[in-house]
């Protein structure tokens, strides 16, 4: 890449070594997200492959603790990885980063189960994660630092906002690549040896990717920089030992990218989950609607980036936390009314009390799936909980058992550790959909969408994904442009991975276990409204705007 391509494209369009600086970085990214995000996707599959040992809602949550342990290293990674970016440069980390992941995941694709070695299945699978997680947090600063630094000023947005199709078009990907494995094989051979094949997949993809970052060179600002001897020996000391870039650090977190990673996260992963595990949708379909409302919602990235270099950063970041933030709770009610209008109406007209003596009833906010309830009102609530079951905990006499009353008869409880027929049939009886029941939403095949109630179930959740352009379209750009050149990749990494590997990445095992311990299958979403809330006070005050900076003179 020549420093004259750089200055024609400030001149007039993108240059072809522009174009293909984007199409390099953002189709290594894909790649890289395609291989975090098939563990997610496949997190039920998984959890009965590695925890096996454990009960089904111990395993569930299991998975997705191993998933969310990927998030928890990225700032970890964005630390170690962006301090080599910002001395060694930008090119050479990501092509490392990319290495590390595409490595991983295909390990996962070959490493025998449980029941094959017993505990050290789930302690390598843990293991790679956390690899994965690492790698990904040196993968997105640098990216997004590479493209932004050949960008011309008033088109970082621009540029940026392929970058930031990434993340989506990898779950994309993913779906699309479970989806047609899951036909190839069936739903049997897929949950007993099928899996495997997408992971094993990304050796391709990794392939592919190294060939085109080999072919890129170092960004144009960052070599400057270098040959005139001004690199910084120190980055973390400077971003984070400062007070004064260190105050921008928690701006950029607070301010812009916590509520960015609980939107993000709440469109995309939370509502897969909501689909599956409260609406209690097969798998199959979906993972189609999700697909269908990503394809039609993921061009809107490049939207709100060219739209954020006309009217700034701040206003769409923080208008598209607000307006999630007002609406989470009403679009994940149309969600169930059209995806499984059953269940709806028995949340509205079953009424379940579980009637027990306070003394005998815990807490059930279990997140990390490490405790093991045996009171008998705790275990009914967590059984209810588990079958979608709303259900309010009434306080009996003192030393009385447990009883659940539906619409007010008495149903005996049985402390079954493998279910309670009995309980399961009365609520059945008053209402509750059984799995399968013919009025949740199925899809017969990829382009069954025309239906009216597949048709609004995605136009639902395609409104989520307009959500997650509108915060994460143009993060990128006002990160890059928040941090001067010599300290941008890691002071830009680290918020961005604290902000969604944290806030985000532990949106869906937090607010499950919110769920299960309220009764309510909406509680959840109070975790995504509160933080995106915040975010949007702070950063109207505090959080400066940045769309006109120069970064070549920073």
């Amino acid at each position: 890449m020549s420093t004259m391509a750089v200055s024609q494209a400030g001149a007039g369009g993108m240059t072809k070594d522009e174009r293909f600086v984007i199409l390099a970085s953002s189709l290594g990214t894909v790649f890289e997200w395609y291989d975090f995000y098939l563990y997610g996707s496949l997190a039920g599959i998984i959890g009965a492959q590695f925890f096996s040992a454990y009960p089904p809602a111990t395993r569930d949550i299991f998975a997705l603790l191993a998933f969310a342990a990927g998030f928890l290293v990225r700032p970890f990674g964005a630390i170690v990885f962006g301090r080599v970016g910002d001395i060694v440069g930008r090119k050479y980390t990501f092509l490392v980063t990319i290495l590390i992941m595409g490595l991983s995941t295909f390990i996962v694709g070959l490493l025998p189960n449980a029941a094959t070695i017993g505990i050290a299945a789930p302690i390598i699978l843990i293991a790679l994660r956390l690899a994965q997680g690492l790698a990904l947090g040196g993968e997105y600063g640098g990216a997004a630092t590479y493209v932004a630094e050949h960008a011309p000023n008033g088109k970082r947005g621009y540029y940026t906002s392929f970058i930031q199709t990434t993340a989506t078009l990898g779950l994309f990907l993913s779906l699309l690549v479970i989806l047609f494995t899951r036909t190839a094989t069936g739903e049997a051979d897929f949950a007993a040896w099928g899996w495997r094949i997408p992971f094993l997949v990304s050796v391709l993809l990794l392939g592919i990717s190294v060939w085109i970052r080999l072919r890129l060179n170092e960004s144009p600002i960052f070599q400057k920089m270098k040959d005139e001897g001004k690199s910084s020996k120190a980055p973390l000391t400077e971003a984070f030992g400062n007070w004064q870039n260190g105050k921008l650090v928690l701006l950029a977190l607070l301010g812009g990218v916590m509520g960015q990673g609980v939107v993000w996260y709440t469109g995309q992963f939370y509502a897969l989950f909501f689909l599956q595990s409260i609406l209690k949708v097969d798998g199959y379909t979906a993972n189609l609607l999700i697909a269908w409302s990503l394809l039609l919602g993921t061009g809107f990235f490049i939207v709100f980036g060219v739209l954020s270099d006309k009217i700034g950063r701040k206003p769409i970041i923080l208008g598209g936390c607000l307006i999630a933030a007002l609406t989470f709770f009403p679009i994940f009610k149309m969600i169930t009314t059209n995806a499984n209008p059953a269940l709806e109406k028995a949340i509205e007209s079953v009424k379940v009390d579980v009637v027990a003596d306070p003394a005998g009833c815990g807490d059930l906010f279990n997140p990390v799936g490490t405790r093991v309830f045996s009171a008998p009102c705790d275990t009914a609530r967590a059984y209810l909980s588990g079958a979608s079951v709303r259900y309010s905990t009434v306080p009996g006499p003192a030393g009385s058992g447990v009883k659940v009353v539906v619409n007010g008869k008495d149903v005996a409880y049985a402390n079954a550790k493998d279910g309670n027929p009995a309980l399961l049939a009365a609520v059945q009886a008053a209402g509750y959909p059984k799995p399968g029941d013919a009025g949740i939403v199925k899809m017969s095949h990829p382009f069954d969408i025309f239906r009216p109630q597949v048709a609004a179930t995605v136009g639902l959740l395609f409104i989520l994904v307009i959500f997650v352009t509108m915060v994460y379209g143009p993060i990128a750009a006002m990160l890059v442009e928040l941090f001067p050149t010599r300290i941008r990749y890691t002071s830009m990494s680290l918020p961005y991975h604290i902000g969604n590997g944290w806030f985000g990445g532990l949106l869906p095992a937090t607010a499950f276990a919110i769920v299960a311990s309220t009764g309510d299958i909406y509680a959840g979403l109070w975790y995504p409204v509160i933080f995106a809330s915040i975010t949007v006070v702070i950063g109207f005050f505090f959080l400066p705007e940045t769309k006109d900076v120069d970064i070549k003179a920073t």
